[in-house]
């Protein structure tokens, strides 16, 4: 399992109180990881009710199956797995996983204003992710921000590494138009 950039810490005797069935103990840990699950689901998903959706599904999820929680990788690492995996699994659920990317006009990111600078780029990366296919929004999220390999993402989306490659090989493009930045680099 390849270990994310936004790694959290979490105190081991809280992990074991929470296993003891402990609720304040694991309402800590859904405070502390509400906000990261909800982020990764909104990222992979696109839509903030079915990252609402995504976020507690997981939980509940890791109520159930925190006894299996073996300390042998990083916690985090472990929850952000089934947050993935609940992820994609709601995207396969509603049939939204799309192979081609298809360039309309309409999919391009709109002036709305001159917001602060840092402000507007994070908007408008957004937006172009926004219109991306949701299997290649997923896989440029999963390669890129959280740092997994071309077979992980294929074994998790049940695909070939070919096919994470070409997603990230065509997200990339797209979102280079979409986001009107040249390709400096000629081949």
């Amino acid at each position: 399992m390849s270990r994310s950039q936004f790694a959290i810490d979490v105190p081991d005797n809280l992990v074991a109180r929470a296993r003891t069935g402990c609720r304040e103990a694991f309402e800590q840990i859904y405070r502390r990881f509400e906000r990261p699950v909800f982020t990764l689901a909104l990222r992979i998903c696109g839509d903030r009710e079915a990252a609402g959706d995504v976020l507690q599904d997981t939980m509940l999820k890791l109520f159930h199956h925190l006894p299996d929680y073996r300390g042998d990788c990083p916690f985090w690492g472990w929850l952000r797995q089934i947050a993935v995996n609940e992820a994609l699994l709601r995207l396969r659920r509603q049939k939204r996983l799309v192979a081609e990317i298809t360039v309309e006009e309409d999919d391009l990111p709109q002036d709305q204003g001159l917001p602060p600078a840092a402000a507007a780029d994070a908007a408008l990366l957004q937006r172009a992710l926004e219109a991306l296919p949701a299997a290649t929004r997923s896989v440029l999220w999963l390669y890129h921000a959280e740092g997994y390999t071309h077979d992980e993402i294929a074994e998790l989306m049940q695909r070939t590494p070919s096919f994470s490659k070409s997603q990230v090989s065509r997200g990339t493009r797209r979102l280079r138009a979409l986001l009107n930045i040249e390709d400096t680099v000629h081949a």
